[in-house]
């Protein structure tokens, strides 16, 4: 195979040809007379078919094996990975895109280096021969990839700066060390154990996902964003390559001159993702995020870009409206769809496309415009990362509020606010300020990313066993309190863009649109962009509670007055009618089977009176419930069935 591929260089270079977005996956067995079954790879590698319809390739050589699926967008016509140099001693297996692929093909052929195509992954191979593992730090792009160095037998796994592409990867210490892009690529291998990691199934619970670099998994890890593993005579190393610095330097700018920086490196950050050979595109949801995105394409464009959108027949859930008028008047193409789901069948698809508990429901509006999106493009850009890097929630006009009223708590008996808390009935407005307020800034921050819906005391009521709680929120606390960020804004913004923004929405984008082998770029998760954005003062991104006040004012002349004031938002679903209705008996199937109470963890009793007083309208445990069932489905499909197996 090795042979055969480096025998097409030559043929290859004819194209320019960028490799895009795909899988990979690979075995490095520790025993070097131990070889790799290829034909165990190739079923690994067939896991992901979604991620790269367009063709696959192998390497295989002894005790180590690499594999790749493609999805064409430049050079649709060529391209084959994994890829190799000269004398075939350094591979690679690349899923993603490198922007600065030229720049960096120039200084190294000033260096001396012989390219024999034009793409961005041979420039990889070429780059590691310089810089070793340190070549990450030269990288602008999305990317997850790996490298075998052949000489050294040295395997490195590589992640970009804010985890846009996946990687997992799991090591059985003395045997093999096994990687893939998605969780079932793992599974398929056979060397996965079913055993359920407990204290990760409890953080799910608090988050919706599963955060940071473990999985539902017992041994099996993500490689954090802005990581690279070495793994090499049988051991690895995990290390950190870049880290958001924040600073108050430049505060003496003008909000004029941060206007000026934020638009020339938006209009580039969104122009380097407009490179493609194939129909490019855009989602847009009538927010200001995506449609600051969607003006600077239909301006670097001279004919109407099209704009994909999808809405509910349900008015309160229908943004369609707003993406229309703002499609309208940039003159742009406008293909909206109205969701109509058949929710059990879509429900059950969609797990399998994540492999571990996910529940984040606006992951079916998100695989309905990705659907949509690819019947008319194969690269769509989106808006996403506006919200966690500009203070678009209203837990940042919370942490603001909060910061001001600690310097007045000093003040106050150190129970008062903890009293009013537990007097104050739970639905009251304000009520969660005063809990906050009775701890530390750190722990306030990292309970409004756990207390979204299972609190630690409804977890300890509905568990069977108490033991079954952790402190979820070690890390998030670790994370607010050691941030470099001065003020209290910043440390939130980059909690979330640590947390919830990797772990969750990025998470839900990629599989969501690699279920339907679209390629989503997002310019406002540009590296410099968010170097910029550490540079500005916490008052241009919320400002007199204005959120997002910067992009706000970078726009306001384009977008219409509608779209700037209107109330946020986002991707909302009919969860509740959903349950009530057309899930109800597959909720029941699930929750109070036989199969559910063998597991052990729920007490089925008080989940029973739960639901009962949802059904009478008693309480509001609609998510909670869609929570459960996700978790209950996923049992069923990976740990009672032989999914991927």
């Amino acid at each position: 195979m090795s042979l055969i591929i480096c025998a097409l260089l030559p043929i290859i270079s004819r194209y320019q040809n960028r490799f895009p977005m795909c899988g990979i996956c690979g075995w490095l067995n520790y025993n070097r007379d131990n070889a790799v079954d290829s034909q165990l790879l190739e079923k690994m590698n067939n896991t992901m078919r979604h991620r790269g319809p367009d063709g696959d390739g192998i390497f295989s050589d002894h005790n180590i094996a690499l594999g790749h699926r493609r999805l064409s967008i430049i050079d649709v016509a060529a391209g084959k990975q994994p890829l190799c140099n000269e004398d075939q001693t350094v591979w690679v297996s690349f899923n993603g895109e490198i922007y600065n692929y030229v720049e960096l093909m120039e200084g190294l052929k000033q260096r001396g280096h012989i390219f024999t195509t034009r793409s961005d992954t041979e420039v990889l191979v070429h780059l590691y021969e310089e810089k070793g593992e340190h070549m990450v730090e030269d990288l602008q792009g999305m990317f997850a990839f790996a490298i075998w160095d052949a000489k050294q037998q040295k395997l490195c796994l590589f992640r970009d700066r804010v985890g846009k592409k996946p990687l997992y990867y799991c090591d059985e210490p003395g045997k093999h060390l096994i990687f893939g892009s998605e969780l079932k690529a793992l599974l398929a291998s056979g060397k996965i154990p079913k055993e359920v990691y407990y204290p990760a199934l409890d953080q799910y619970l608090s988050f919706l996902y599963i955060p940071f670099d473990k999985t539902i998994y017992k041994n099996v890890y993500k490689l954090p964003a802005a990581h690279y593993l070495v793994c090499q005579d049988g051991s690895i190393t995990v290390k950190r390559y870049w880290q958001l610095e924040f600073s108050t330097n430049s505060y003496a700018q003008t909000e004029e001159q941060f206007l000026y920086d934020f638009e020339a490196l938006l209009t580039d950050a969104v122009k380097v993702r407009l490179r493609s050979d194939v129909p490019l595109g855009a989602f847009l949801s009538g927010g200001i995020d995506s449609s600051s995105v969607v003006s600077i394409m239909q301006e670097l464009n001279n004919r109407p870009i099209e704009t994909v959108s999808v809405g509910f027949d349900e008015e309160e859930y229908n943004e369609l409206p707003y993406a229309r008028e703002i499609a309208h008047s940039f003159g742009c193409h406008f293909s909206p769809s109205v969701i109509k789901p058949d929710v059990e069948d879509i429900f059950v698809k969609l797990i399998t496309h994540f492999d571990e508990p996910f529940a984040d429901s606006s992951c079916i509006p998100t695989y309905y415009v990705s659907k949509a999106a690819r019947e008319k493009v194969t690269v769509a850009l989106s808006g996403d990362g506006g919200d966690e890097l500009l203070a678009g929630y209203s837990r940042h006009r919370i942490e603001t509020l909060e910061h001001r009223l600690r310097h007045v708590a000093r003040f106050m008996p150190s129970t008062l606010f903890s009293s009013l808390y537990r007097l104050l009935p739970e639905r009251t407005k304000g009520r969660n300020i005063f809990g906050d307020l009775a701890c530390s800034p750190e722990e306030a921050a990292a309970r409004k990313h756990s207390n979204l819906l299972f609190n630690q005391a409804l977890k300890e009521h509905i568990y069977s066993d108490s033991s079954f709680v952790t402190d979820v929120s070690s890390q998030f606390r670790e994370l607010y309190r050691t941030s470099s960020a001065s003020n209290a804004l910043d440390k939130a913004l980059h909690l979330d863009m640590q947390t919830y923004l990797i772990d969750d929405i990025l998470v839900k984008v990629d599989r969501m649109s690699m279920a339907n082998s679209l390629e989503v770029r997002a310019p406002l998760l540009d590296y410099r962009i968010l170097e910029f954005l550490a540079t500005v003062p916490p008052s241009l991104k919320l400002h007199k509670g204005v959120t997002k006040y910067l992009l706000k004012q970078l726009v306001k002349k384009k977008l219409p007055a509608s779209i700037l004031e209107r109330k946020k938002q986002g991707f909302r679903l009919p969860i509740e009618l959903w349950l009530k209705n057309e899930l109800r008996e597959f909720v029941e199937d699930l929750l109070f089977s036989q199969a559910f109470k063998e597991r052990g963890v729920f007490n089925v009793s008080a989940l029973e009176v739960m639901w009962r007083r949802f059904l009478e309208g008693q309480a509001d445990y609609a998510h909670h419930f869609w929570q459960l069932i996700v978790l209950e489905q996923w049992f069923r499909l990976y740990i009672d069935g032989d999914l991927y197996v």
